[in-house]
C-alpha cells in the first residue's frame, strides 16, 4: 500500500523541457527521490501491540507517574491506519503536558508527519503544527519541506503557505531548499490574491520579509519589499504592536521606510536585481486602501463621543508614523517610476521569478539535504537503541527491587 501511495505522489513531479507558467505547480516540486520513504522503512522495526501501549499509558497517567519518550515514539511508528493518527494526536498532547515534555524526541516528529502523510491526515499534521505548544511538533527543515511539497503538489498553496509561516516562526529557513520551496509557495499564494485579515497580512507579511532576506538575488529582494510593504499596511492601520506581538520581528516603526528603502537598494544595485511587475500593482493597491482608510477615520472622527475617542485612543509615534503616509506614498510611487526607467522592474511576475529559482536550484540543493538525512538517521537509530537498552536495564533494576523486597518482606513474616 505504501508503495502504491509513493508511486501516485511520485506522479505529480512531472519534468518539462523548458518553463511553461501552466506547469509551473509541478515542475519546481522536489524530485522524488527527496520524497522517497525507502530510508525510512528500511529502518529497524520494532513492533508494538498499540493497545497494549496505550493501555500502558493511560495507566501510567492515571497514577500521575511518567511516560517515556520512548513509548510515545514507539506507538507513532506503529500507526497503520488513519484512526490510529487520532489516537497518537492525543497521547502527543498528553505527553506534552507531562512532566516529560521536553524530551519528545526529533525522530518522533518526523515520523509524525511521515505517518500523517502516509495515511491521509495532512491535516491534521498541520493542525498539530499550529498548535505546537499544545503538541510539542517543532520540525527540522527536511520534514517541513515533506511537509510544504505535499501540499504542493495538490497545489493547495493556502496550506502550504500556512507551513512556511510556522516555519518563519520557528526562524527555521536554515536549507536553502526550505528558503526556495517557501519563496515559491509564498509567491503562489500570493498570486491567488486571497482576501487576508489583518493578521493573515501580518503573518504573510513576516513570512515573506524574513525567508526574503535569506536570498540576495531579484525573488528575495521582492519578497523583502512585499513583507515590507505588507507590514507596514498593518502598522498603519493598527500600530506598531500588532506588528510585532508575537513575531520575529525587528521592533521598531517604519516598514513602510523599509520598503522604500529596498526600492532603494535595488535601484542602486550594480547587480542585475530588479523588482517584480506585480509587486509595484500591490504597492500601488496597497496606498490606495490606506488612503481610503485614512480618509473615512477623518470624516468620521468628528461624529464620535468622548468615551469612543478614548477607547480608540492611538499611541502618538503611531500616530506619528500614520501622518508620514502621503510622503510615503509620494516617495514610494517615485522611486517606482525610478526603477521602471532604469529597467529595474522585471516583466515577470513574482511567482514566475519564484518558479524560476526552484527550477534553478532545487536540482543542486536537494543532495546536501539527502546526505545530511542519511546521517540524520543513523544518529537517530543508535539514539532509540540506546534508550531501548536503557528502559530494558531499568526494567530488569525495577524487576530485581520488587523481588528483593518481595523476599524480605516473607522473610518478616516467618520471622514474626
Amino acid at each position: 500500500m505504501a508503495a502504491s501511495v509513493l508511486r501516485r505522489c511520485m506522479t505529480a513531479a512531472v519534468k518539462v523541457k523548458r518553463f511553461s507558467p501552466s506547469v509551473s505547480a509541478r515542475r519546481c516540486l522536489l524530485s522524488s527521490a527527496y520524497s522517497d520513504t525507502t530510508l525510512w522503512e528500511a529502518r529497524e522495526k520494532d513492533p508494538q501491540n498499540l493497545a497494549l501501549l496505550a493501555s500502558n499509558m493511560d495507566r501510567l497517567y492515571d497514577r500521575n507517574l511518567p511516560v517515556s519518550s520512548l513509548t510515545v515514539s514507539q506507538f507513532v511508528d506503529n500507526i497503520s491506519c488513519q484512526e490510529e493518527v487520532d489516537q497518537a494526536e492525543y497521547y502527543l498532547y498528553k505527553f506534552r503536558h507531562s512532566p516529560n515534555c521536553w524530551y519528545l524526541r526529533d525522530w518522533t516528529v518526523h515520523s509524525w508527519i511521515r505517518q500523517c502523510l502516509k495515511y491521509g491526515a495532512r491535516d491534521k499534521a498541520l493542525h498539530t503544527l499550529q498548535n505546537k505548544v499544545q503538541y510539542g511538533i517543532f520540525p527540522d527543515n527536511f520534514t517541513f519541506n515533506l511537509l510544504i511539497d505535499s501540499f504542493l503538489k495538490d497545489k493547495d498553496y493556502k496550506s502550504a503557505s500556512s507551513v512556511v509561516e510556522e516555519v518563519m516562526l520557528q526562524e527555521a529557513f536554515d536549507l536553502e531548499s526550505t528558503q526556495v520551496l517557501s519563496l515559491y509557495t509564498l509567491a503562489s499564494y500570493l498570486a491567488s490574491r486571497p482576501q487576508l485579515t489583518v493578521s493573515q497580512e501580518r503573518a504573510l507579511g513576516a513570512s515573506l520579509l524574513i525567508c526574503g532576506l535569506k536570498q540576495d538575488n531579484s525573488v528575495g529582494l521582492t519578497a523583502s519589499f512585499l513583507g515590507n510593504l505588507l507590514l507596514g499596511k498593518v502598522e498603519m492601520q493598527e500600530g506598531i504592536h500588532a506588528v510585532f506581538k508575537g513575531m520575529p520581528l525587528f521592533w521598531e516603526r517604519g516598514y513602510m521606510s523599509r520598503a522604500l528603502a529596498v526600492m532603494e537598494s535595488v535601484a542602486a544595485s550594480p547587480a542585475d536585481v530588479k523588482l517584480s511587475k506585480d509587486s509595484l500593482v500591490y504597492l500601488e493597491d496597497a496606498l490606495h486602501e490606506l488612503s481610503s482608510t485614512s480618509s473615512d477615520s477623518s470624516d468620521s472622527s468628528g461624529e464620535e463621543s468622548s468615551e469612543e475617542e478614548e477607547r480608540k485612543e492611538v499611541d502618538e509615534e503611531d500616530q506619528a508614523e500614520r501622518e508620514k503616509l502621503s510622503e510615503y506614498e509620494s516617495k514610494l510611487k517615485a522611486m517606482g517610476s525610478q526603477l521602471e526607467t532604469q529597467g529595474k522592474v522585471d516583466t515577470a511576475d513574482f511567482q514566475t521569478l519564484a518558479t524560476g529559482l526552484a527550477q534553478q536550484l532545487l536540482p543542486s540543493v536537494e543532495r546536501p539535504d539527502l546526505d545530511q538525512y542519511q546521517t540524520l538517521l543513523v544518529a537517530w537509530e543508535a539514539e532509540r537503541k540506546q534508550l531501548i537498552q536503557r528502559e530494558q536495564e531499568n526494567r530488569k533494576k525495577a524487576q530485581k527491587e520488587k523481588e528483593e523486597r518481595l523476599a524480605a518482606k516473607a522473610a518478616l513474616q516467618q520471622q514474626a
